[in-house]
C-alpha cells in the first residue's frame, strides 16, 4: 500500500473582486442534458501530478462549473501525459522554477496544490502573488504560523484561498449535520473517530519529516480534527494526546506512528480520537446525543460513505467527491456561495492549531488549551 489515497480507495469499494470574470470560459452543453449549465466556469491548473491529482483531475472530467486547464510539474515526462490525456495547451503548461508566469495567463483562474505538505506556503503564496486564487490540500502547512502566513497572502493579494475538504460537500455528512442542528440528536455529548492504516514504502514523502511535517496525524488525522469540529459543530478548548510507537526504525524523530487524542467542547462534549499509520480497518465517526446517534463507516474514504443513526440508514446516492467538490469551490469563488461547513484557509489554519496542540501535549503529558 504506497499511501493513503490508496489506502482510501481500497477500504471504500464573501465574494471577492475577480478581475479575470470577464474572459472566464462557458461550460459545454452535455448530451443527454435538457439544461446544459452555461454560466461562469472556474479553470484550474493543477499543481501536483502525483496520485491524488490524478484523480482530482479524472473527476473535474465531469464537473459542470470547474475545469482543467493547465498543470505545474517538475516531471516533464507527466506534463507530456497530461497534456495528452486531458487535452492541456502547451502554454498552460510549466514547471516549479517559471510558473510565476501563471500572473500573464489568462485562461488560468486558479491553481490547486496538491503536493507535499512542506512545498504548501511558498507554493500558495506564489500563486496568490500571481493574482491566481488558490486551492490547496490539507493540512495546508506543516504548522498554524504558515498556514496564516497563507492566509495573509491570499488577503492581501485579494484572491480566495480554499482548502481540499472533500467531506465538507459529501451528502451523508451534511444530512448528519442537519440532523444534529435540527435538534434530532438531542444534546451532543461524545465523538469518535478513528482514522489509520498500514503505511507501506518507507522511503515515501509522507515518512519524511523535512517534507511531510509529521507521520500519520499530518496525514490521517487531520479527519478526526477536523470531523470532530464539524461533527460536533463546536470549536475545541482544549486537547490532551498520547503517542505510541512501535517501530521507531520505520517511523523516525518527528514522524508520528500512533497518537491518540481527546478534545474538549465548551458545551461539555468531548471527542475520543485515534490517527495512525500501523492498523488497518480505521475510518469511523461516531456521534452520540441525548437523544440518539450517527455512525459512519466507510466515514472519509472516497465512497460510497455508508451512515446511519437511530433512526436508520442515510440512504443519499454516492456522488464523486472531488467532482462535487470542484464544482462547489467554483461557485464559491465565482458566485460567492456559502458553504455549509467552510473551506476557506482560515478553516485550515484552525485545524493547524490543533495539531499543533496535539504535538505539544504528546511532549508535555499536559491539557493544553485551545483558543482558534
Amino acid at each position: 500500500m504506497k499511501s493513503r489515497r490508496d489506502f482510501l480507495q481500497k477500504l471504500s469499494a464573501s465574494a471577492l473582486s475577480l478581475p479575470f470574470i470577464p474572459s472566464l470560459a462557458l461550460a459545454e452543453p452535455e448530451q443527454g442534458n435538457e439544461l446544459p449549465y452555461q454560466g461562469q466556469v472556474l479553470r484550474v491548473a493543477i499543481c501536483g501530478l502525483g496520485s491524488y491529482g490524478t484523480r482530482v483531475a479524472d473527476a473535474m472530467q465531469s464537473s459542470k462549473m470547474a475545469k482543467l486547464v493547465g498543470v505545474i510539474s517538475g516531471t516533464p515526462s507527466k506534463v507530456k501525459d497530461w497534456q495528452a490525456k486531458y487535452n492541456i495547451p502547451e502554454k498552460n503548461c510549466y514547471n516549479y522554477e517559471n510558473f510565476d508566469a501563471i500572473k500573464d495567463n489568462r485562461d488560468i483562474d486558479a491553481v490547486y496544490i496538491i503536493t507535499p505538505n512542506s512545498l504548501h506556503k511558498p507554493q500558495a503564496i506564489r500563486v496568490a502573488q500571481a493574482g491566481k486564487h488558490v486551492i490547496c490540500e490539507k493540512p495546508i502547512a506543516v504548522n498554524a504560523a504558515e498556514g496564516q502566513a497563507m492566509v495573509d497572502a491570499c488577503k492581501k493579494a485579494n484572491v480566495k484561498f480554499l482548502v481540499g475538504y472533500r467531506m465538507h460537500f459529501e451528502p451523508k455528512t451534511l444530512e448528519i449535520i442537519r440532523l444534529r442542528n435540527a435538534g434530532e440528536f438531542g444534546k451532543v455529548l461524545f465523538f469518535q473517530g478513528l482514522c489509520g492504516f498500514r503505511i507501506g514504502d518507507p522511503n515515501q514523502w509522507r515518512l519524511k519529516k523535512e517534507l511531510a511535517g509529521g507521520g500519520a496525524m499530518m496525514d490521517i488525522g487531520i479527519y478526526a480534527v477536523n470531523g470532530s469540529r464539524y461533527m460536533i459543530g463546536e470549536e475545541p478548548i482544549w486537547v490532551t494526546a498520547q503517542e505510541t510507537k512501535t517501530n521507531p526504525e520505520k517511523f523516525k524523530e518527528g514522524i508520528d506512528e500512533t497518537i491518540m487524542f481527546q478534545l474538549g467542547f465548551p458545551s461539555g462534549a468531548v471527542a475520543s480520537c485515534l490517527s495512525t499509520y500501523s492498523m488497518n480497518n480505521l475510518d469511523r465517526f461516531f456521534l452520540n446525543g441525548e437523544k440518539g446517534f450517527a455512525e459512519m463507516q466507510p466515514s472519509t474514504g472516497y465512497g460510497p460513505i455508508k451512515a446511519r443513526t437511530n433512526s436508520g440508514e442515510l440512504t443519499h446516492p454516492h456522488v464523486t467527491h472531488q467532482t462535487v467538490q470542484m464544482d462547489e469551490m467554483a461557485g464559491i469563488i465565482l458566485q460567492g456561495k456559502k458553504p455549509v461547513v467552510p473551506v476557506d484557509g482560515e478553516e485550515g489554519v484552525k485545524d493547524l492549531k490543533i495539531m499543533d496542540a496535539i504535538y505539544k501535549a504528546v511532549k508535555t503529558g499536559k491539557k493544553e488549551d485551545l483558543k482558534l
